[in-house]
């Protein structure tokens, strides 16, 4: 199961007042609501930030870290993602965006889109030297990774296992700064500035890595007042014309930006948690064989819609596309060259994904098969209409709930006036399974 701390979503209990909608939208049954509150299921949560996104009363949030928390370093660099750039006014360059970010307390600003399209180069390679089931899985959107270790185990085969453009970045910032600097490599701190919470796992528990090379998170959302008061006095900064970027590169802001060196009518780029999940039971059941790469997002149109950015998706869209327009299509590096920087450099992650299931009902067997025929004897009594009054998300969740000792039948107010129209006086009349008792049962008439 996932530990505690790669979970970077929270509630404050305080603020909520018990709105199913976070119950309702959670793409793995996550949440429950009781009580009138609403707790996290941390084995199935796959930090989609579904459940930020509807929350009225804003008591879920994520968990980012803060300039204190890097304060032990010496240097510390920023590592905005390129969707940053889409969340200030036309005219704003990226320039002046990483001069402001310079001037708001980072020693450092560094541009990612180069390393988005040397990662492309990387995509390119290992798809056409790839012998092995088709088709490969894009694995850098961390909630769609989730998603497969949560409900498509099978799968974690096809996950592409090359590093993520923020990772890969990290290492050369850390290495060329401290021969610039002449410091350790540790006493060097990469902050990167995310357009979601699901980045915060590659932090804390990353995936396929023992230690991430990224020292903290930051919420775009959190930074973007501090930049925009920073922009009238950042001018052209010490970047200059000088900042080198790739139009490639930039296009990761957006769906479709990672098949670039990919044949367009053998990949996919996918958008929106129902259209990966939809897509995910396809390849489960052997479709999609003729494709060689699915890019998944689960915000729709990519991480321009990430829940912690400021703007209009559709507007931070725009102005993506406009500064595209900009820097223009041409990659900064020739096929040969791609080859040869994919022979150089270590992309390919060697550390294999895990599933991550849900704990087993009882550790000792014959116990847990009985709970599994309790399971299904609660659900077949059940009214299987999942309308959520018991504040378990489905019917079959609330069973295993049941199962679980984490709710009782009489939770489900359906069940329990059918049960009293038909002269029943216990919610729990359901027959029990062998080896289970009703908690009337043994005492005294």
């Amino acid at each position: 199961m996932m530990k505690r701390e790669s979970i970077s979503i929270r509630i404050d209990t305080a603020r909520c007042d018990g709105d199913m909608a976070c119950m309702r939208v959670c793409p793995t049954e996550a949440i429950r609501v009781r009580g009138s509150k609403a707790r996290i299921i941390e084995s199935r949560c796959i930090t989609c930030g579904e459940c930020i996104r509807v929350c009225q009363t804003r008591a879920i949030s994520a968990v980012t870290a803060s300039f204190a928390d890097v304060s032990r370093f010496d240097y510390v660099v920023a590592l905005p993602s390129p969707v940053l750039y889409g969340q200030f006014g036309r005219g704003v360059t990226p320039d002046r965006i990483l001069a402001a970010l310079e001037k708001g307390g980072f020693d450092c600003a560094c541009d990612l889109t180069l390393a988005c399209e040397a990662v492309n180069a990387a995509i390119e390679q290992y798809v056409r030297r790839y012998r092995g089931p088709r088709p490969l899985i894009s694995c850098f959107c961390p909630t769609a990774i989730r998603l497969i270790q949560v409900r498509y185990p099978e799968l974690l085969e096809q996950v592409l296992p090359i590093e993520s453009p923020k990772e890969f970045m990290a290492r050369e910032i850390r290495k060329t700064k401290a021969r610039e600097l002449r410091l350790r490599e540790d006493r060097i701190g990469i902050v990167y500035l995310t357009p979601c919470p699901a980045k915060m796992l590659d932090i804390v528990g990353h995936p396929s890595k023992e230690k991430s090379d990224i020292d903290g998170v930051i919420a775009i959302s959190d930074i973007y007042r501090t930049v925009l008061s920073l922009l009238p006095i950042s001018g052209r900064g010490e970047h200059g014309e000088r900042t080198r970027m790739s139009g490639v590169g930039m296009s990761w802001a957006i769906l479709g930006g990672q098949t670039t060196f990919l044949k367009p009518e053998n990949c996919l780029a996918v958008d929106g948690l129902r259209n990966v999940v939809r897509i995910l039971n396809d390849i489960e059941i052997g479709k999609l064989r003729d494709v060689d790469y699915v890019e998944c997002h689960t915000c729709p149109d990519g991480c321009v819609s990430g829940s912690l950015l400021v703007e209009n998706p559709y507007v931070a869209r725009a102005r993506i596309l406009g500064i595209l327009g900009q820097l223009g299509t041409k990659p900064c590096r020739s096929e040969r060259e791609r080859a040869e920087l994919y022979e150089s450099e270590d992309f390919v992650v060697e550390r294999r994904l895990t599933a991550q299931l849900q704990g087993p009902l009882d550790l000792d067997v014959s116990r847990a098969i009985g709970k599994i025929r309790r399971l299904e004897e609660i659900r077949q009594s059940l009214p299987n209409i999942n309308c959520g009054a018991c504040g378990a998300p489905s019917c079959a969740a609330f069973a295993e709930d049941v199962v679980r000792e984490e709710a009782q039948l009489s939770d489900c107010v359906l069940l329990a006036l059918e049960q009293l129209r038909s002269g029943q006086t216990k919610v729990w009349d359901v027959p029990p399974a062998e080896g289970h008792s009703t908690p009337d049962e043994g005492k005294e008439p």
